[in-house]
């Protein structure tokens, strides 16, 4: 070949592996900053101080552990029978309201927990309505009389965050039961059994890969939860570390007790693996058909939807209008509070500022993988779920950590060479907040890109190339404009969790700094939630955005 001919290409190979080099650096860099806290937190756990796991195993874990075993154990069994029915039920039957039903079980989800706890905690109290008509119709006069039991239990605990947290099974289970080949389970009615006995026979078996998975997560967010577990009386870890960091200034301590509960995240994660280790599912070669529901009219169609009903009532209903009737009687009472559009700005701001960050730092991770995959970016990608995996209290306390050496060793360095001061920067400023953030949910902008990228053929990819153009060049004018709706998803989802974190919010706020979330949870700590309505009806308001568009995107698929 003419070497002339080949001379101009060479200027373009090089940009090239140029662009997808420093695709590759960022997603590392990316990879590495949301390593940090966890790497941190094990350094610091594992130096603690000497004797230290004997005094926290005879002090803390003795009643932490135990209590963080049972939440979860009884969160993961009702979390996982309520969204495993609820899925079957809107599948496998047709009755009024069902399109309906499809949606409204989404609801939950725009409820944090501490907002569901706070909630119960009047709606349920003694002196509360429920109480009140219970006797009204018995026809007791006070409580003295009559009363239900104290809310504030583990099964009280295990009960509310079971209603809120089964979307987390009900979503990926009813897409499994809407893909998998109904003739596997006509084919079962043939042999004579009955629709019940299918779906525990067949149905079920199918659907336990989804039901791993959703009760998994479930069960992760059931042990990131802080305020309704603390507010219910129930002393799992992460009030274990709230408490030991915050009220004893124990950091190694709280290091200690995070680390114990990073191992039971591993533990999770490990045991959802091994359940279905040996399961593998293949459709038939055979053009599959969708299950037929079985109509339901009169009686039983209106029980049906009473049934599934249910959920949604005590999981989002009850709550939401209890928080419309107090925030409307507060805002009748004395109007806005001054410090409402504040904590509104620190929200926004901060989870905005998060938002866009761990876009692009997801970004990185997902085109990393696309342009040179291989054991380095796949190793990448998966490495960047680590802290969503973990709790906020674990991120928060690594963060902690990490950025107070490092503001340490600032302060010291500008000490000994300029003789000034510089404090804590990142501590005091807000900038650690944010980093947890982006820690935190770098997994959600991830996987939002690579779905976003998958959908996009390879051959567009050669087809820029062969152009001349880089891969930067190629993300900006090909992949970019196709994958603005995962964007956009995935950046939705981010700031909505975002402005829901509590944990990583309390521990990492700056001083006099308060966030619809933070402000909520100190009217709780006072016995005052009333005062902050206005403040938990916002965080609903916000919650329900990535709700509307799942069941957007539920409706368009079905």
């Amino acid at each position: 070949m003419n070497p002339d001919a080949i001379q101009p290409l060479i200027p373009r190979a090089r940009a090239r592996f140029s662009s997808t080099f420093w695709w590759l650096g960022l997603s590392l860099l990316a990879v590495c900053g949301a390593m940090v806290p966890v790497l941190a937190l094990v350094s610091q756990a594992v130096q603690g101080s000497k004797g230290l796991w004997d005094h926290l195993g005879a002090t803390v874990l003795g009643t932490a552990l135990p209590d963080t075993a049972i939440l979860l154990a009884g969160v993961g069994l009702l979390a996982g029978v309520l969204g495993t029915c609820a899925a079957w039920l809107v599948t496998a039957y047709d009755f009024p309201g069902r399109r309906v039903l499809e949606w409204a079980l989404l609801l939950p989800l725009a409820m944090p927990t501490y907002i569901v706890a706070y909630a119960y905690l009047d709606i349920l109290h003694p002196i509360g309505p429920v109480q009140g008509a219970i006797r009204w119709l018995l026809g007791y006069s006070s409580p003295r009389e009559f009363r239900l039991p104290d809310i504030r239990s583990m099964v009280g605990c295990i009960v509310l965050l079971g209603f809120v947290l089964f979307p987390y099974v009900y979503i990926p289970v009813r897409a499994m039961f809407l893909t998998q080949a109904g003739n596997l389970l006509e084919a079962a009615r043939t042999l004579g059994v009955s629709r019940r006995a299918a779906f525990f026979k067949v149905a079920v078996p199918l659907a336990r890969p989804a039901i791993a998975v959703g009760v998994s997560l479930a069960l992760m967010e059931a042990l990131n939860d802080i305020g309704a577990s603390e507010f219910l009386g129930v002393r799992t870890l992460t009030v274990s570390v709230y408490t030991t960091w915050v009220t004893k200034s124990d950091l190694p301590g709280a290091a200690q007790i995070a680390l114990s509960m990073l191992f039971i995240v591993v533990a999770l994660v490990a045991l959802e693996r091994w359940a279905r280790r040996k399961q593998r599912y293949a459709v038939s070669a055979q053009k599959s058909r969708e299950l037929e529901p079985l109509r339901l009219t009169g009686p039983k169609g209106w029980a049906a939807f009473m049934l599934g009903s249910l959920p949604v009532l005590i999981g989002f209903v009850a709550p939401a209008s209890y928080l419309v009737i107090e925030a409307w009687k507060r805002f009748r009472f004395s109007g806005l509070s001054a410090r409402f559009a504040g904590e509104a700005a620190n929200t926004i701001v901060f989870a905005g500022l998060a938002t866009l960050i761990t876009l692009i730092l997801g970004l990185a991770v997902a085109y990393a993988m696309r342009l040179a995959p291989g054991r380095l970016s796949f190793w990448s990608y998966r490495l960047s779920t680590v802290g969503y995996a973990a709790p906020g209290t674990v991120i928060a306390i690594g963060v902690l950590i990490a950025l107070g050496s490092f503001d340490r060793f600032v302060d010291q360095t500008m000490r000994d060479w300029f003789g000034i001061s510089t404090g804590l920067i990142f501590i005091g400023s807000g900038a650690a907040l944010i980093y947890a953030y982006s820690a935190r949910f770098l997994t959600i902008a991830a996987g939002g890109v690579d779905a976003g990228l998958s959908r996009i053929p390879q051959s567009f990819d050669h087809a820029s190339r062969t152009l001349g153009r880089s891969a930067t060049q190629t993300f900006r004018q090909i992949h970019l404009p196709l994958s603005k709706a995962s964007l956009a998803a995935a950046a939705l989802l981010i700031f909505v969790d975002c402005v829901k974190e509590l944990p990583a919010t309390l521990l990492l706020r700056p001083l006099n700094f308060e966030t619809f979330a933070t402000h909520l949870y100190g009217e709780a700590a006072r016995g005052t939630y009333e005062e902050a309505s206005i403040a938990a009806l916002a965080i609903v308001v916000i919650g329900t955005l990535p709700v509307v568009l799942l069941a957007r995107i539920g409706r368009r698929k079905g």
